[in-house]
């Protein structure tokens, strides 16, 4: 059976609040975000774990940890159902990291109630949306984001900020985006790491000003 498993984080107080979770980091992605620092995981043919490796590693973790956190790469390249069922039956909260692209599979975990929380990647505007990564699948975001909204799910958006990416007309861009289409939560910021990346970023020349943001939605900065 094919590994679909890059690494599990086998514990992070971090990456779902107030809840102890390991880390499912799933290999393919849909996208090749210019800052993403994750390409040995995106371009892996074959993970390291198998999921029946990951259900072993949760079965001695049943009364230690509160929830698994799915992530990539793009977990959603992947049939999610049947893992998250099994996850689900062993008592585990689940939250599905995903930049959005994959409503149906999102539709559906949501409505066999095995998802509790989604963090939603929120790439760049629509007209930015292509250079930064690197695919046309705007749309199939923006889709996700309004069903997301649409039936109250417990969610986030979140962005990665290289400052020459997107500057202060961009993410207020974004936050209008957001906010014209009912999204009320907070809006994660979290800065571009300085490590290996698809593009050979290195530490932004630009600089944004934070107080020419839109206060239309509150904005919580990470890192």
């Amino acid at each position: 059976m094919k590994k679909i498993i890059y690494d599990i984080t086998p514990f992070t107080t971090l990456d779902y609040k107030d809840n102890l979770s390991c880390i499912v980091w799933f290999i393919s992605c849909n996208m090749r975000c210019q800052y993403c620092y994750n390409t040995n995981i995106i371009e892996c043919k074959d993970g390291n774990y198998e999921i029946k490796e990951l259900f072993e590693f949760l079965e001695k973790r049943v009364g230690l940890l509160d929830a698994v956190v799915l992530s990539g790469g793009e977990a959603t390249m992947h049939d999610l159902l049947p893992i998250c069922k099994k996850i689900k039956s062993m008592g585990f909260k689940i939250k599905l990291d995903t930049n959005g692209t994959n409503k149906k599979i999102v539709n559906d975990l949501i409505e066999k109630n095995y998802l509790d929380f989604i963090s939603l990647d929120f790439k760049a505007t629509k007209q930015n949306f292509k250079s930064i990564t690197n695919s046309k699948l705007y749309n199939n975001f923006y889709e996700t984001l309004l069903y997301l909204i649409s039936i109250n799910f417990d969610f986030e958006v979140r962005t990665t900020l290289h400052e020459d990416l997107l500057d202060e007309k961009q993410l207020n861009e974004m936050i209008d985006t957001l906010y014209n289409a009912g999204y009320k939560n907070s809006f994660h910021i979290q800065n571009f790491l300085n490590v290996e990346n698809y593009s050979n970023l290195t530490e932004a020349k630009n600089s944004i000003n934070k107080d020419l943001l839109s206060d239309k939605l509150n904005i919580l900065w990470r890192n």
